[in-house]
């Protein structure tokens, strides 16, 4: 397994625990089976990623997390079952992650922990998109809060979603 990660820090708001972010990813990584990946993640602040939502998804306000998709090779033929429950088990992946520290500060009250561990939640959110899970749908959200509670788990965190009548989560 070969990962590059390079974690940028364009923000002034909130510390980054740049080794923790780090560790989830690699997290992520082995319990997604991904074999060999080049990522970036830059932690920025509102204005920068509401510009980048504007340019790139035509959204026109500050969000979360914004996962850019450069490559996605499938290195190993692995077996079926493995490859539903983890679609890129065995393969080379590429992307950028863009993560908001405002948004965290503001969202972790909610969460009922640190704006660093909600940071840490969005970081993990986009790596899983760039491995291949998606939240359009109410079944493909909870697979994905799934996955999101079992990378958090074994790091020692339990997420808490807001809840509402339209979550089936």
């Amino acid at each position: 397994m070969t990962f590059e990660i390079d974690i940028e820090n364009g923000q002034s708001q909130l510390a980054v625990d740049e080794l923790r972010l780090q560790r989830a990813i690699l997290t992520t990584l082995h319990q997604e089976q991904v074999e060999s990946a080049v990522l970036s993640i830059s932690v920025v602040d509102d204005p920068t990623i509401h510009r980048l939502n504007r340019e790139h998804l035509q959204h026109d306000y500050p969000t979360d997390v914004i996962s850019f998709q450069l490559d996605h090779i499938r290195l190993t033929q692995l077996p079926q079952e493995v490859m539903v429950d983890r679609p890129s088990a065995g393969c080379h992946i590429e992307g950028e992650i863009v993560v908001s520290a405002d948004t965290a500060e503001q969202q972790a009250a909610a969460g009922g922990w640190t704006a660093s561990d909600e940071l840490l939640l969005y970081v993990v959110h986009g790596l899983l998109h760039l491995c291949g899970y998606d939240d359009l749908s109410p079944e493909l959200k909870c697979i994905m809060r799934a996955r999101e509670r079992s990378v958090l788990a074994e790091l020692g965190l339990t997420p808490v979603y807001p809840q509402d009548e339209s979550d089936p989560c």
